[in-house]
């Protein structure tokens, strides 16, 4: 599926292969998005090719009219025993209870990686792939993680009802706090 955003990206659904393609670009916009030294992306390059094996994986990039990548989102069913879930169960229950870390992880789509170029902020890119990306999404819930502060991304989650589910988290590997949100599907 193609569409077209606002300032005329085109928003393109991903296989895998076409994800492992554009590793290299994609890697590229998450370490200038999030700040991260250069050497990340060959450090992160394995275990997003894993997570494009599991269950419930879809991705959706953003191509300039000069076919640049300019953004991308990827996401998969979460499940006990995948890394992000056991460091998000181990600090809800910690903080809220079995029963709260229950509700929320029972059946969840993990949004693991949603970035744009810094110099295409403000566009719309990053709404329009996250909802591309959950259009049809089986599982009852989103969950993602976001690093604590004021930011464009924080605006767009809590424009689209993303609520808390974990504050002030600190994920192994990580010195960095971050929140874990989440919201029922579908968005509306």
């Amino acid at each position: 599926m193609t569409a077209t955003s606002p300032g005329h990206q085109r928003i393109v659904r991903l296989t895998g292969e076409e994800f492992r393609a554009l590793l290299p670009d994609a890697l590229s916009i998450y370490v200038a998005a999030m700040n991260y030294p250069p050497n990340t992306a060959q450090q992160r390059a394995p275990m997003w090719l894993t997570h494009a094996l599991r269950a419930g994986w879809r991705g959706v990039a953003a191509f300039d009219p000069d076919d640049t990548l300019v953004g991308v989102a990827y996401g998969y069913q979460g499940s006990p025993g995948q890394w992000w879930y056991e460091q998000v169960r181990r600090g809800v229950v910690a903080r809220e209870g079995e029963d709260f870390a229950r509700a929320w992880l029972a059946d969840y789509f993990e949004l693991t990686e949603i970035h744009v170029r810094p110099d295409h902020h403000g566009r719309g890119i990053g709404e329009t792939l996250l909802r591309t990306l959950m259009d049809g999404v089986e599982q009852r819930k989103v969950l993602l993680s976001t690093p604590e502060g004021p930011t464009r991304a924080w605006r767009l989650y809590r424009r689209l009802g993303l609520v808390d589910v974990l504050r002030d988290y600190r994920f192994a590997g990580d010195p960095r706090a971050f929140a874990v949100l989440g919201r029922d599907l579908p968005l509306d």
